[in-house]
């Protein structure tokens, strides 16, 4: 579950990217995480442990220098024993914003579940602090994490494999590389199991900045599918074998572009003021 909200504070954004983000000439995602966290004032670590590249944290100090950041530091947390270590704590402490890369949601799960690290993110983002999460680590924001699955546009059960997840928030599940892999069929399918939830499906370049009010706006140059369960009237999930295509019935679907806006309280989307003009 969250972290309870202190009184006083107000809770930082929430921002799942679904990977493959601009990070060069005009990477307007990152940008727009810097400017949340203080623009060039701001303090940023970099959990690079989802990914097996031994330069992906230095790849990403280098990108956020380039946008003007003055503080950005990686954070070598490759054992749980590293996840407890009192100084890496006081970085995460410090931090403005927090952001976690790509590579497998698995590692982050095994590594940071049940550590300080995992207790100081949701602490810090009840206070605060953003976080933020590409490809990987957008799926490891949420309570429930989808761990792994098999592409395909047709919900089928046993296609999707859950795990716990950080826990900033209990209302979405997140895939990422949406409409590039495929994932619409293991999204429902998670939801079949799940309807309290809503889908956020993050094409790649894409990210839901999330606010304190659950409240999201898209930013980036591709699309973000909204899968509104709310609605779902009945699945054959529990009646469904191993492979078998799953019924669901009342879900809503909204793709949403930049700009574009979704509720997670009131369930409502919008395309955006700048469209609501053009009208």
């Amino acid at each position: 579950m969250p972290s309870r909200i202190q009184e006083g504070h107000t809770r930082g954004f929430i921002v799942p990217i679904g990977g493959a983000e601009e990070k060069e000439g005009s990477p307007r995602i990152l940008k727009r995480f810097v400017e949340l966290c203080g623009g060039r004032r701001a303090r940023i670590a970099v959990i690079p442990t989802a990914s097996e590249l031994p330069d992906t944290g230095s790849r990403y100090e280098r990108y956020f220098r380039e946008i003007g950041v003055g503080e950005v530091q990686a954070m070598p947390f490759y054992t749980r024993a590293d996840c407890e270590h009192p100084e890496h704590i006081e970085v995460l402490e410090r931090a403005d914003g927090i952001f976690l890369t790509g590579g497998n949601q698995l590692r982050l799960s095994t590594t940071l579940g049940g550590t300080e690290v995992a207790r100081i993110l949701r602490r810090r983002n009840a206070s605060g602090g953003h976080i933020a999460g590409t490809s990987a680590g957008a799926a490891f924001l949420p309570e429930h994490m989808i761990a792994f699955g098999d592409e395909g546009s047709t919900p089928r059960a046993n296609m999707v494999t859950l795990a716990p997840g950080l826990g900033l928030s209990n209302r979405v599940m997140i895939d990422q590389h949406f409409r590039q892999r495929d994932r619409l069929g293991r999204l429902l399918t998670a939801l079949a199991y799940n309807p309290f939830a809503t889908g956020i499906g993050l094409d790649e370049d894409t990210a839901a900045f999330i606010d304190q009010n659950d409240a999201i706006e898209v930013v980036g140059s591709g699309a973000l599918t909204i899968v509104d369960s709310s609605g779902i009237e009945y699945t054959s999930m529990d009646s469904a074998e191993r492979t078998q295509p799953v019924s669901i019935i009342g879900a809503k679907l909204h793709v949403l572009v930049a700009g574009a806006t979704f509720d997670l309280t009131t369930r409502v989307a919008s395309p955006g003021p700048i469209a609501l003009k053009r009208r």
